[in-house]
Protein backbone atom coordinates (compact mmCIF):
# COMPACT_ATOMS: atom_id res chain seq x y z
CA UNK A 1 0.00 0.00 0.00
CA UNK A 2 2.77 2.45 0.85
CA UNK A 3 4.35 1.59 -2.49
CA UNK A 4 1.08 2.50 -4.22
CA UNK A 5 0.88 5.86 -2.38
CA UNK A 6 4.50 6.70 -3.20
CA UNK A 7 3.90 5.84 -6.88
CA UNK A 8 0.79 8.11 -7.01
CA UNK A 9 2.67 10.89 -5.20
CA UNK A 10 5.60 10.66 -7.68
CA UNK A 11 3.18 10.67 -10.61
CA UNK A 12 1.40 13.77 -9.30
CA UNK A 13 4.72 15.59 -8.66
CA UNK A 14 5.96 14.63 -12.14
CA UNK A 15 2.75 15.87 -13.75
CA UNK A 16 2.98 19.20 -11.87
CA UNK A 17 6.66 19.69 -12.80
CA UNK A 18 6.01 18.89 -16.47
CA UNK A 19 3.01 21.25 -16.52
CA UNK A 20 5.06 24.03 -14.92
CA UNK A 21 7.90 23.42 -17.36
CA UNK A 22 5.65 23.74 -20.40
CA UNK A 23 3.77 26.73 -19.01
CA UNK A 24 7.08 28.54 -18.34
CA UNK A 25 8.21 27.83 -21.88
CA UNK A 26 4.96 29.27 -23.24
CA UNK A 27 5.37 32.44 -21.13
CA UNK A 28 8.96 32.80 -22.29
CA UNK A 29 7.78 32.74 -25.91
CA UNK A 30 5.18 35.39 -25.09
CA UNK A 31 7.83 37.59 -23.44
CA UNK A 32 10.03 37.21 -26.52
CA UNK A 33 7.14 38.27 -28.76
CA UNK A 34 6.53 41.38 -26.62
CA UNK A 35 10.19 42.35 -27.07
CA UNK A 36 9.84 42.02 -30.83
CA UNK A 37 6.67 44.11 -30.84
CA UNK A 38 8.39 46.91 -28.92
CA UNK A 39 10.87 47.25 -31.78
CA UNK A 40 8.05 47.55 -34.30
CA UNK A 41 6.35 50.85 -35.07
CA UNK A 42 3.18 51.56 -33.12
CA UNK A 43 1.60 52.93 -36.30
CA UNK A 44 2.13 53.13 -40.04
CA UNK A 45 0.69 55.66 -42.49
CA UNK A 46 0.79 56.07 -46.26
CA UNK A 47 0.28 59.07 -48.53
CA UNK A 48 0.52 61.67 -45.76
CA UNK A 49 -0.57 65.25 -46.38
CA UNK A 50 -0.45 66.88 -42.94
CA UNK A 51 -1.29 70.57 -42.60
CA UNK A 52 -0.35 72.56 -39.51
CA UNK A 53 -2.57 75.61 -39.09
CA UNK A 54 -3.13 78.45 -36.67
CA UNK A 55 -6.49 80.02 -35.88
CA UNK A 56 -6.60 83.76 -35.03
CA UNK A 57 -9.76 85.89 -34.93
CA UNK A 58 -11.77 83.83 -37.44
CA UNK A 59 -8.75 83.52 -39.78
CA UNK A 60 -7.15 80.14 -40.39
CA UNK A 61 -3.51 80.42 -41.45
CA UNK A 62 -1.43 77.61 -42.93
CA UNK A 63 1.95 77.43 -41.15
CA UNK A 64 3.38 74.19 -42.56
CA UNK A 65 2.50 71.28 -44.81
CA UNK A 66 4.24 67.89 -44.59
CA UNK A 67 3.89 65.47 -47.50
CA UNK A 68 5.32 61.94 -47.51
CA UNK A 69 4.53 58.58 -49.11
CA UNK A 70 5.13 56.63 -45.87
CA UNK A 71 5.59 57.18 -42.14
CA UNK A 72 6.38 54.84 -39.24
CA UNK A 73 5.42 55.99 -35.73
CA UNK A 74 7.84 54.88 -32.99
CA UNK A 75 6.34 56.99 -30.21
CA UNK A 76 6.23 53.82 -28.09
CA UNK A 77 10.00 54.10 -27.51
CA UNK A 78 11.68 55.91 -24.64
CA UNK A 79 12.88 58.61 -27.08
CA UNK A 80 9.94 58.67 -29.50
CA UNK A 81 10.30 59.46 -33.18
CA UNK A 82 8.59 59.23 -36.54
CA UNK A 83 10.46 57.82 -39.52
CA UNK A 84 9.87 58.78 -43.15
CA UNK A 85 11.79 56.10 -45.10
CA UNK A 86 10.66 57.27 -48.54
CA UNK A 87 11.43 60.95 -47.99
CA UNK A 88 9.46 64.10 -47.26
CA UNK A 89 8.44 67.42 -48.71
CA UNK A 90 8.00 70.06 -46.02
CA UNK A 91 6.50 73.44 -46.96
CA UNK A 92 6.89 76.19 -44.36
CA UNK A 93 5.03 79.49 -44.63
CA UNK A 94 6.05 82.81 -43.10
CA UNK A 95 3.83 85.64 -41.86
CA UNK A 96 3.48 86.97 -45.46
CA UNK A 97 2.52 83.53 -46.77
CA UNK A 98 5.92 83.11 -48.51
CA UNK A 99 6.88 79.48 -48.87
CA UNK A 100 10.14 77.69 -48.09
CA UNK A 101 10.27 74.09 -49.33
CA UNK A 102 12.48 71.40 -47.82
CA UNK A 103 12.97 68.09 -49.67
CA UNK A 104 14.87 64.98 -48.52
CA UNK A 105 15.09 61.29 -49.45
CA UNK A 106 14.79 60.23 -45.79
CA UNK A 107 13.79 61.91 -42.53
CA UNK A 108 13.37 61.25 -38.81
CA UNK A 109 11.30 63.57 -36.61
CA UNK A 110 12.19 63.47 -32.89
CA UNK A 111 9.04 64.56 -31.06
CA UNK A 112 10.76 65.28 -27.72
CA UNK A 113 13.14 67.82 -29.25
CA UNK A 114 11.11 69.03 -32.29
CA UNK A 115 14.14 68.35 -34.51
CA UNK A 116 13.90 66.78 -37.95
CA UNK A 117 16.96 64.92 -39.25
CA UNK A 118 16.85 65.16 -43.06
CA UNK A 119 19.13 62.92 -45.11
CA UNK A 120 19.95 62.23 -48.76
CA UNK A 121 19.76 64.88 -51.48
CA UNK A 122 18.48 67.52 -49.08
CA UNK A 123 17.30 70.73 -50.75
CA UNK A 124 15.95 73.90 -49.14
CA UNK A 125 14.40 76.39 -51.58
CA UNK A 126 13.05 79.80 -50.56
CA UNK A 127 10.54 82.04 -52.33
CA UNK A 128 13.48 84.35 -53.22
CA UNK A 129 15.09 81.57 -55.29
CA UNK A 130 17.84 80.86 -52.74
CA UNK A 131 18.58 77.12 -52.61
CA UNK A 132 20.72 75.08 -50.22
CA UNK A 133 21.95 71.60 -51.20
CA UNK A 134 23.54 69.12 -48.78
CA UNK A 135 23.43 65.43 -47.81
CA UNK A 136 22.24 65.94 -44.23
CA UNK A 137 20.44 68.83 -42.59
CA UNK A 138 18.72 69.32 -39.25
CA UNK A 139 15.63 71.50 -38.89
CA UNK A 140 14.63 72.74 -35.44
CA UNK A 141 10.90 73.47 -35.62
CA UNK A 142 10.74 75.51 -32.42
CA UNK A 143 13.55 77.85 -33.44
CA UNK A 144 12.76 77.61 -37.18
CA UNK A 145 16.46 77.03 -37.77
CA UNK A 146 18.44 74.77 -40.16
CA UNK A 147 21.98 73.54 -39.63
CA UNK A 148 24.49 71.01 -40.93
CA UNK A 149 28.15 70.11 -40.48
CA UNK A 150 28.26 68.48 -43.91
CA UNK A 151 29.56 69.99 -47.15
CA UNK A 152 26.97 72.23 -48.81
CA UNK A 153 26.28 74.22 -51.92
CA UNK A 154 24.28 77.44 -51.56
CA UNK A 155 22.90 78.90 -54.77
CA UNK A 156 21.48 82.42 -55.03
CA UNK A 157 20.31 84.28 -58.13
CA UNK A 158 23.48 86.43 -57.97
CA UNK A 159 26.12 84.26 -56.21
CA UNK A 160 27.04 80.70 -55.34
CA UNK A 161 28.78 79.51 -52.17
CA UNK A 162 30.43 76.19 -51.30
CA UNK A 163 31.70 75.15 -47.90
CA UNK A 164 31.33 72.84 -44.93
CA UNK A 165 28.95 73.56 -42.08
CA UNK A 166 25.95 75.82 -42.57
CA UNK A 167 23.72 77.48 -39.97
CA UNK A 168 20.70 79.66 -40.80
CA UNK A 169 17.12 80.64 -40.22
CA UNK A 170 14.49 78.79 -42.29
CA UNK A 171 14.46 81.57 -44.93
CA UNK A 172 18.26 81.27 -45.40
CA UNK A 173 18.69 84.99 -44.67
CA UNK A 174 20.63 84.89 -41.37
CA UNK A 175 23.18 82.41 -42.65
CA UNK A 176 26.64 81.57 -41.46
CA UNK A 177 29.29 79.14 -42.65
CA UNK A 178 30.39 77.25 -39.55
CA UNK A 179 33.50 75.50 -40.85
CA UNK A 180 35.50 75.70 -44.02
CA UNK A 181 37.59 73.08 -45.72
CA UNK A 182 39.67 74.09 -48.67
CA UNK A 183 38.35 77.04 -50.63
CA UNK A 184 34.98 78.70 -50.20
CA UNK A 185 33.83 79.52 -53.68
CA UNK A 186 31.90 82.73 -54.33
CA UNK A 187 30.76 83.16 -57.94
CA UNK A 188 29.27 86.31 -59.43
Amino acid sequence: MNFFKIHIFKSIVTAIVVTMFFSCEDNFNKVQKIGILQNQPIGEAEDIDLKYTEYNDTVVKLLANLISPKMYDYSNRDFGFSEFPDGIELKIYDENNNKTTILANYAIFYSDTDVIDLQGNVRVATHEKDTLFTEQLYYNQKLEWVFTNEPFYFKRPTTNLRGTGFDSDKDLKKRQVLETSGVIEVDN
